[in-house]
């Protein structure tokens, strides 16, 4: 590709010019910022001390040899040590000409396959799905679509954690205080049991007060409220495989799946796998017993099981409680393991918020001292929390945003924003109510993707439903826009048939548009690379914006010029069918009408 084809030519100048072979780390070439005149520039500051020539005259000789050598090269400018390079117009035409039809595309630089295996999702069945859970679904899901269209076999599973104190607590909260089903209930199963969590820690924190009302301290009171002591109790019989405890739970997980279901039904999300702690964590036993045996590991006099990494600058974890109970890692370390044996992969990528980053850096540490070498092969993908103009959500108050509510407001929104501005009148009720869908789901999608996984987002629904400026329904609209113009100009006998005749020289609208086509393949490849959804949906918007721009200032059916007027019909078609591909990646769905 250009890239290559320019490092080449500046190889063969640079040799040409000064009989050596030019240090090779330091041949980048970046697109020329927006306010110089170029396409391609290259730094020339790093060459000047081998060559020992100012940077000005390095950069104006080996322009001027690029020149000569390479038609590829239409003209060159020096801004001090920047040698900006102009890219001739066949080299647009011709790459133009090659993919304008294409429905599909891959990224440019695809490394060699890697056989992935990313968990997200990862819900507790003490609670539905909420917002948080939203933007962990949505960023493994594109993740693994992204590196999919990299070149990359890549298997999404899901970690169900169906046991542990928190699942015992809506158990005992169900026996106490529940005892209906959904159906009687009237509600979805997961939203029945997260109430039960909620009831149970609202019950314990009354027992909380009432110890501290009789003089005990607050750290001892939450230790034996009684509500707890049960809870433990409840684990213990789970544990050791007590009928009555394990038909309750089958019972109550069932209610739980069928309702996680519906959520991943609507959101667009799917697992080639889905893995549950109930079925790893005796795996994951079995390795700590190893490592006890092995000297990797230590049992204190209270029966529990710890890992020291203090020599390497941590804590000492525990890996199973004095009563024989199992922790999260320990489940971590057999899921690992049984992933390890069933894919045989090059990567595992964990999609978990950035605060269990020291459990990641742990869990590899200690699959170290079980001698496993592919725990080099883990990677945590951190990424920030999802807050409210309010501030953070708690499970355990009930304060959080459910993901099913929070799909409805947006459909509902995008129902009432649409019929306010006439952009379903034309439709069916039907088609209506699935363009609602859509642009509802799509700015949600859109609003989550476009932020940097790294950092911690504030989610506003009111700002991700706008018909301008960087939105999933701008982006949606420009798309339908452009389905329209094409289906006019089919409808009048002005679509091309064939491939477009030949044009002298490209316009720059036109030329400005091709080049931001063009970068499309390289922003996938960065994309996957940086595990960021965002540069792939933040490229969706320059294009859907420098496509508008375009619109708005050159005519397409009036164009007299039939090369010119085919150009921009063929370039049109191009715009929409990228913009459909990365919105495909991102799971957003494209409107033809709107």
């Amino acid at each position: 590709m250009l890239d290559t084809i320019l490092k080449e030519a500046f190889i063969e100048a640079y040799q040409a010019l000064y009989e050596k072979h030019p240090d090779l780390k330091h041949i980048v070439f970046q697109a020329t910022r927006p306010e110089f005149r170029g396409d391609a520039t290259i730094v020339v500051f790093p060459f000047t001390k081998d060559l020992k020539k100012a940077p000005e005259i390095l950069a104006q000789e080996l322009g001027s040899k690029l020149k000569e050598n390479h038609r590829l090269v239409r003209d060159f400018n020096v801004i001090k040590g920047f040698l900006n390079i102009e890219i001739d117009d066949s080299y647009w035409l011709g790459f133009f000409r090659k993919n304008s039809d294409k429905t599909s595309f891959c990224a440019e630089f695809s490394p060699s396959s890697k056989r992935i295996v990313i968990e997200y999702s990862s819900p507790n069945t003490n609670k539905p799905l909420h917002l948080g859970h939203i933007r962990n679904n949505l960023l493994g899901w594109s993740v693994a679509e992204i590196l999919k269209a990299n070149g990359h076999k890549v298997i999404k599973v899901n970690l169900v954690n169906d046991r542990g104190i928190h699942i015992c607590k809506s158990m005992l909260a169900w026996q106490k205080w529940g005892g209906m089903t959904p159906e009687q209930a009237g509600m979805k199963g997961d939203k029945l049991v997260g109430e039960m969590y909620v009831r149970f820690d609202k019950e314990y924190k009354k027992e909380i007060e009432a110890l501290k009302n009789e003089g005990i301290a607050e750290d001892e009171a939450a230790r034996k409220a009684p509500l707890m002591l049960e809870a433990q109790e409840m684990l213990r019989k789970w544990e050791a495989g007590d009928s009555d405890v394990r038909q309750l739970w089958e019972m109550m997980n069932g209610w739980v799946y069928e309702g996680f279901d519906t959520t991943y039904n609507r959101l667009g999300v799917d697992f080639e796998k889905i893995y549950h702690e109930s079925e790893t964590y005796l795996l994951g036993k079995d390795m700590v017993a190893q490592g006890l045996s092995n000297g990797a590991f230590y049992r204190k006099e209270d029966g529990s099981v710890w890992c020291d990494l203090r020599d390497e600058g941590l804590d000492e974890k525990l890996l199973l409680r004095a009563d024989g109970t199992s922790v999260y890692i320990t489940q971590d370390l057999g899921t690992a393991e049984q992933r390890m044996q069933e894919y045989e992969a090059d990567q595992m990528i964990y999609v978990v918020g950035n605060e269990q980053n020291y459990h990641f850096d742990v869990l590899k540490r200690i699959l170290k001292k079980l001698g496993k070498p592919w725990a080099e092969n883990i990677e945590h993908l951190s990424y920030g929390m999802v807050e409210l103009p309010e501030g953070k959500m708690k499970s355990r108050e009930g304060t959080v945003v459910d993901a099913d509510d929070l799909m409805e407001e947006m459909v509902e929104t995008a129902r009432r924003t649409t019929t306010e501005l006439g952009k379903a009148d034309e439709l069916d009720p039907a088609d209506a109510s699935q363009l609602f869908e859509m642009i509802g789901l799509g700015a949600l999608k859109y609003f989550i993707l476009k932020v940097d996984p790294k950092k911690t987002m504030l989610f506003n629904p009111a700002e991700s439903i706008d018909f301008n400026g960087n939105t999933g329904p701008f982006i949606q609209y420009t798309h339908a826009r452009i389905r329209s113009l094409l289906r006019k100009a089919e409808s009048t006998g002005l679509m091309p048939a064939n491939d477009i005749p030949p044009i002298a020289q490209l316009p720059e609208k036109e030329r400005q548009l091709i080049k931001l086509l063009h970068q499309y393949s390289y922003t996938l490849s960065q994309s996957g690379e940086n595990r960021s959804p965002a540069l792939l949906a933040n490229y969706m918007y320059d294009l859907a914006k420098e496509f508008n721009q375009f619109y708005q200032s050159e005519p397409v059916l009036r164009e007299e010029n039939e090369a010119i007027r085919a150009l921009r019909l063929k370039l049109s078609g191009f715009v929409a069918n990228t913009l459909r591909h990365a919105g495909q990646l991102l799971g957003m769905k494209m409107p033809d009408r709107m």
